[in-house]
């Protein structure tokens, strides 16, 4: 049994090795927990007694095997709850994460398996992102970044680098929904804007608006 702090820095510290595939510095991973540097260390001490993570001061923090699959047990109800919401309570993918936050905390590993059950096994959250299964396994797609497409190019919007509840205000504002089928249309030499065209509008997104959307060819 480990305390909801512990959890939701396991979780922190996997979300961050997802992107960088290296050790975590404490800065950053203070600054994605919001709170201070000293309070991280003080935190990666008792995650390292714990066997959960390894960490040597100037040299970063890094998921144990079993830190690993704490982290992705959390990560699974976490998703599982988001569809859930979603897909059964009808609310908008932005209104689900903080929900969900408090929902992952929950011990009960049965109530966890008849949920993923009573989904159907769902393989993606309503963000795109990956559900573990059980045995911490995740289907992965392959995607390319819509700053990688040319004109004429074409896919689906698969998932989201940026999943903040602003990013998907904005989206909703757009009319972009995931499983979008995109086009790329046009490109602005002077500022790389994209025009877009999906299967019931067109428009034009800034560069850092693409940068955030991943899209299966």
């Amino acid at each position: 049994m480990y305390s909801q702090a512990e959890e939701n820095y396991l979780k922190g510290i996997y979300a961050l090795e997802e992107k960088s595939r290296q050790n975590i510095s404490t800065n950053t991973l203070a600054e994605r927990m919001r709170t201070k540097a000293s309070s991280v260390t003080d935190m990666l001490k008792k995650l390292s007694l714990k066997e959960l993570v390894t960490y040597k001061k100037y040299q970063g923090v890094k998921l144990t095997d079993l830190g690993k699959k704490v982290a992705l047990k959390v990560v699974r109800k976490h998703r599982l709850w988001e569809y859930f919401l979603v897909k059964n309570l009808n609310y908008s993918w932005h209104e689900v994460h903080e929900i969900a936050e408090q929902l992952e905390h929950i011990k009960s590993e049965t109530l966890t398996d008849k949920l993923e059950t009573f989904l159907k096994h769902p393989k993606f959250d309503p963000h795109g992102d990956p559900i573990p299964d059980k045995d911490g396994k995740i289907m992965l797609i392959k995607t390319v970044n819509l700053l990688k497409l040319k004109v004429g190019q074409k896919g689906v919007l698969d998932s989201l680098k940026d999943s903040s509840d602003v990013f998907l205000k904005y989206l909703n504002k757009k009319n972009l929904a995931l499983r979008d089928r995109i086009k790329v249309i046009d490109i602005e030499p002077f500022d790389n804007s994209i025009h877009i065209e999906t299967k019931t509008h067109q428009l034009v997104i800034s560069k850092k608006v693409a940068a955030n959307l991943n899209i299966k060819l």
